[in-house]
């Protein structure tokens, strides 16, 4: 059963939020890299990028499907994480940790889940 840390946010699409203002740090889910299984291709928004809260802003391809990857919060995208385009599979190694994807400088939260409403509706256990 995937493991959701306490501490972060969730979106109803498998991302997870690390603080909701100022510059945030954004990954998928363990529920998400449990589903998709080995990520192989990860394509990223650019630095400076503005990304919409609930839209798509890159794709994450696996061995099973190419998944949309999809924006929790609203702003400009302040850095990406090229060791996890390098080493896609550090997404699925440790995706609270070395495998989180981009940091956004915030300019609206979207609709946001509590680690327990997300462990609650994915069969999920917080940590």
């Amino acid at each position: 059963m995937p493991v959701v840390p306490s501490s972060l946010h969730y979106s109803a699409e498998h991302e997870w939020v690390d603080a909701t203002e100022g510059t945030v740090k954004v990954g998928v889910t363990a529920v998400a890299t449990d589903q998709l299984g080995e990520i192989v291709y990860v394509d990223l928004p650019e630095v400076g990028d503005t990304v919409t809260a609930g839209e798509t802003c890159g794709e994450i391809e696996s061995t099973k499907s190419v998944s949309d990857l999809y924006s929790p919060v609203t702003g400009t995208v302040a850095s990406i994480n090229d060791d996890a385009v390098d080493n896609p599979a550090s997404i699925n190694e440790e995706p609270y940790g070395s495998g989180w994807l981009f940091t956004v400088e915030v300019s609206e939260v979207g609709p946001l889940l509590t680690a327990e409403e997300y462990a609650s509706a994915n069969d999920a256990t917080v940590e």
